[in-house]
């Protein structure tokens, strides 16, 4: 963790403090920071988010089944969960790598998971990245892309 000063607008109080929270995730090389407000702690809780959802989307582990967490989260084959839940960062990456372990075949995946395509489309909606990197996988196999 690094604290530093947050670039941009904000005057004296800006320039002076050095509120802006920089995490580092050294095995991986990940990078997540946050400056949007002046409490440094609240800084760091935002920039651990950032670096959650940074991981989910970058690392890839295999899975042979659904987890406690997904199962909680998935009743009915719909998937419940706010986008600002600290569950999302887990939920994401299980998704990606089921995803990931099915060749980025969305059926196959959802059918895995117990939901459906569209609704994994929507929990990865909640995190641009994310869904691109499913996006990307479709693209390099010469499919259309998914929108939310």
């Amino acid at each position: 963790m690094e604290r530093t000063r947050g670039s941009g607008p904000g005057g004296q109080r800006r320039n002076k403090v050095e509120t802006a929270v920089v995490l580092h995730h050294t095995p991986t090389g990940v990078v997540a920071r946050a400056s949007d407000d002046r409490s440094p702690e609240r800084n760091r809780l935002a920039a651990l988010r950032r670096l959650r959802l940074a991981l989910a989307v970058a690392i890839r582990t295999s899975r042979t089944a659904p987890s406690a967490l997904w199962t909680t989260r998935c009743r009915g084959g719909r998937i419940a969960v706010n986008p600002q839940h600290a569950d999302v960062p887990p939920l994401l990456a299980e998704a990606l790598d089921v995803l990931a372990a099915c060749d980025w075949d969305g059926r196959g995946a959802a059918t895995q998971l117990g939901t459906t395509q569209s609704q994994l489309v929507r929990l990865l909606a909640i995190h641009a990245p994310a869904l691109e990197s499913w996006n990307a996988e479709r693209t390099r196999r010469g499919l259309s892309r998914l929108r939310k």
